[in-house]
Parts: structure tokens; sequence; C-alpha cells
């Protein structure tokens, strides 16, 4: 959804997005591409209609809520501009770092100033593309930023080259929204994006566009299906480009009696086994795998908790602590996870520490728990998946708001 809004922004013309998201960060990229010039309508049929002419600031500070993906996609975005603006965000976004903006944004003429790599940006395009190398070990969403601001800009014949990218496949789904809103980029194995210069551009007029279905959030509910099922998840693409499609394999891996169908996935309990996955590349599945391996009999495995240092809040850690007071023991071990599971867990109080995927974990692990697990502010769950404790009510689950 974020992505698509960011295209709809740069794509002159009409662009009708399907199956809009409303959590908090789809919210926060509304705002930032309606700050930036975009038009949007919704329309009774519940699609958005978005109407740009490309960045035409309409205010001097931009607000990208509490969004990593957020700030990150849209900053060089926002560098097309030929006018100062200040990018700011909230909550956990205040503390993250920055500094990738810092070394690479003046490499394209824009001129910036942060707060010693951190938040506010003040910045001043407009963005010139140019062969330039920039480092894929902290996220990819730097790159996606990138990409689109590249493409936006009309560049020809300059390749980005990127060194140690993490997490390929977002940039793979990034390239797939660029591609159906009608920019080219020629992937070269990673390793560079070159814009050629005879690229095709987006045609004017108007657009259709439909949000998939999200398998970050979805892992959560096919987790709680394999722990307290059965349950039937409809409306996710399995041939997908999400990362979190993965989840898929570590179910599968686990035991958990599961059928992968066109049009939906069936899944229910089963005596559930200790597993071994590496989430390098997909680190949002941590929280929802480690309330599986929780229920697993054996010590669990995960790989790639180094990625998790800079999420909302230190997630290995959090993890840690959190099902630590449910009666689960997880070890730290440089980038290895080892959660230590099949004990039953029992009733606690836990804290989400204002992260999404914290509170969706610990909901997910009380399904089975002793007795109830209380999930201090819970209502994190709001900044990707506002809907997650009704959907838990749908499928039977006793959940109380306070």
């Amino acid at each position: 959804m974020q992505r698509a809004c960011a295209a709809a922004l740069l794509r002159k013309g009409i662009t009708i997005i399907h199956n809009p998201g409303h959590s908090n960060d789809d919210q926060a990229a509304i705002g930032v591409i309606t700050a930036l010039g975009a038009k949007l309508e919704m329309q009774a049929d519940g699609t958005l209609r978005v109407t740009s002419n490309g960045v035409q600031p309409v205010k001097d500070e931009v607000n990208c809520g509490e969004s990593g993906l957020g700030i990150r996609m849209f900053t060089p975005i926002i560098s097309l501009a030929d006018r100062t603006i200040a990018i700011n965000g909230t909550g956990s976004l205040t503390t993250r770092p920055m500094d990738f903006f810092d070394t690479v944004l003046p490499q394209l003429s824009v001129e910036i100033q942060s707060n010693k790599g951190k938040l506010p940006l003040i910045i001043k395009g407009p963005l010139k593309p140019a062969s330039i190398t920039v480092d894929g070990s902290l996220s990819s969403q730097f790159l996606t930023g990138l990409l689109m601001s590249y493409a936006a800009a009309g560049a020809a014949d300059v390749a980005l080259t990127v060194t140690d990218l993490k997490s390929k496949p977002y940039i793979d789904l990034t390239l797939k929204v660029m591609e159906d809103f009608g920019w080219k980029v020629e992937n070269r194995n990673y390793e560079s994006f070159y814009f050629p210069a005879n690229a095709s551009t987006p045609k004017n007029g108007e657009l259709e566009y439909t949000v998939e279905g999200d398998w970050s959030g979805a892992a959560f509910l096919l987790v709680a299906g394999a722990i307290a099922g059965d349950i039937t998840v409809k409306g996710l693409d399995v041939f997908s480009t999400q990362a979190d499609r993965e989840v898929l394999q570590a179910l599968m891996s686990s035991g958990a009696k599961i059928s992968v169908q066109t049009d939906k996935i069936e899944i229910g309990p089963a005596p559930l086994k200790a597993f071994h996955f590496n989430a390098t590349e997909c680190p949002d599945l941590f929280p929802p795998l480690v309330a599986l391996a929780a229920y697993c009999d054996g010590k669990s495995v995960i790989e790639g908790a180094k990625r998790l240092t800079h999420k909302e809040s230190n997630r290995a850690l959090t993890l840690q602590e959190e099902f630590g007071k449910l009666g689960v023991q997880i070890d730290l071990q440089d980038d290895l996870m080892i959660i230590h599971g099949g004990k039953g867990l029992k009733g606690a109080t836990t804290y989400s520490h204002h992260d999404h995927r914290i509170a969706m974990a610990c909901a997910v692990a009380g399904l089975k728990a002793s007795s109830v697990v209380t999930i201090e502010s819970a209502d994190a769950i709001n900044k990707s998946y506002p809907d997650f404790y009704a959907h838990l009510q749908q499928l039977g689950a006793t959940v109380s708001l306070q």
C-alpha cells in the first residue's frame, strides 16, 4: 500500500487503488503524498482515487508517522522537489538511524541537514540521478526510495550499485510495483540496478492497481491456526514476491497441518516439532515464528537476529524479555535466536514496547497459555494491522480491549 501511494504520486495522472490499507502506516503514506501535492478521494466502492502531477509540495514539512519504510522510501522522493522541506516522524522513528541519507543525498545534488543522523531531516533538491554505490546492509528500504526517485527523475544510462544487500525480496516487491506502474529497471543480480536511456515511462491517464493481501500480518493468523486452529485464510497471493510468504516454509518444517491452495490456505494444529529457519531476508517473521516455536517440541533456531536491532524496538531483546514472562526461554548467540519450546506457556502481563509485531506475537502466544495473557500498549497493532484483534475474535478467541 505504501509503495502504491508513492508510485501514484510519482506517476502523472489518475490512479485507482483497489483494496487500500487503513493502518497507521498507510494513513501516514496518504498524508505524505497529500503534502507533496497529490489529491485523494475515497470512493463509495472502497477504492482510493489519487490524482497527481508529480512531486509538487504544498507544505514545508512532511511527517512520516512511525513508518520505517515511509521515512526511508519517501525521503529520496521528497528530494525531487526544488525547495527546502523538513521531514519528521513520531515515536520510535525519531531514534532510528537515518545517517544513510547524510552520506548518499549530497552525491545526488541534494542539500541535507540531520540531527546527528536522526530526525528531523531538512532537505533541498532537486535530486539528480547519478551512478553511485550504496550500502544495502542496514535496510533495503533506502534502496526502494532511491529506485523510485531515480525512475521518476528520468534517470538515463545510470546505475545504482549496491553492496551487501539484505532483504532482496522487498526489492523484488518494489520492482514489481514500479513495473505495474510503468517504470522499467534492469536488476543485475542485485549488485546493480540500471536505468537504460530508452526506458519506458508511465503513460498519462488512468491506471488501476490492486494492493496485495499482506503476508506480514497474515503470518500471525497462520501461526494462530497452527497453534489453535483450524482456520482458513483467504486473500493472499501464494506467488507473491513478498518476503514474508516464507512463513509457509517454517510452518511446514514445524509439522503444522497445512493445505496451500490458489485461493485459500487451510491450517490447523498437529504435533509441532522444532524447526530451523533463516530469517535474514525476512526479519519481520521473527515475532510470529517465536510464537510458533514456543509451542514446538524442542529447540528451534532462527537465523538473522542481527537484523532486529533497528526495528520499532530491539526485537531480539524484546522477544527474549516478553516471552520470558510467558515461561519461554530464548537464547541469543551472535546471529542466532534459540527458542526452547514445547513446555507450555503461562499467563502473564506482557508489554508491546509500542511495537506492533510484539503485541501480535504475545496475543498469538496467549491463545493456548494456561491462563490469561495481558498485553500493555496493545494498540500498537494499529501501525500495520488495526483489525488484528477483531480477526482473532472472529476466529473464536476471547479478546477484551480495555
